[in-house]
């Protein structure tokens, strides 16, 4: 997997992607967790959490104020300096998250809630509301914060920064990220 922010997988990566995993940028105490649907065949393929081009996940968290400038997704390591970690609900990497089954992103909740009591991260960000709903089934919750935890850790629904998600513009989105730093007191 080249390191390099140039490297574009070639189709026959991105088809040996399908189903893999990718590892948890993970480290306790963190901040921050944010938790995507699951990693897609860029992701898979490059190693990097968010790595489709035109996935707004990077933009959006320079935008918030998470970060100080826009990092690229080899880049992703830095986030720990910053008490920020990225995992998914579900392992599995697909094309597309709706690939995924609702008993896989049951299950995903389950081992999520696992990887939350383990690591402690103040907040956990999931990041897709209708992957919220089916793996913790809460069929009617919204985007932001959520009156449930997991042990201590606050929970909070984000927007999907999918570029397939249009409902949300870049900056709809930013503002929704910018939302969950400022409760974090982060500045």
């Amino acid at each position: 997997m080249p390191p390099s922010a140039a490297y574009r997988p070639s189709p026959a990566d991105l088809a040996a992607a399908s189903g893999g995993t990718i590892p948890d940028l993970l480290a306790p105490d963190l901040r921050v967790l944010f938790c995507g649907i699951n990693p897609g065949l860029w992701s898979g393929a490059t190693g990097h959490h968010f790595a489709r081009p035109g996935n707004r996940f990077w933009p959006a968290l320079f935008r918030s104020g998470f970060t100080p400038r826009l990092f690229r997704p080899d880049e992703q390591a830095e986030l720990l300096t910053l008490g920020l970690g990225i995992t998914n609900v579900a392992a599995r990497t697909t094309a597309k998250a709706d690939e995924l089954t609702a008993q896989e992103l049951r299950d995903g909740g389950h081992a999520l809630t696992d990887r939350v009591r383990r690591n402690h991260p103040r907040v956990l960000a999931v990041l897709g509301l209708g992957a919220y709903r089916t793996a913790f089934g809460r069929p009617k919750t919204t985007v932001g914060p959520q009156s449930e935890t997991i042990a201590d850790t606050r929970v909070w629904v984000l927007p999907n920064p999918s570029g397939l998600n249009a409902h949300y513009t870049l900056d709809a989105l930013a503002a929704e990220f910018r939302k969950l730093r400022e409760a974090t007191g982060s500045e």
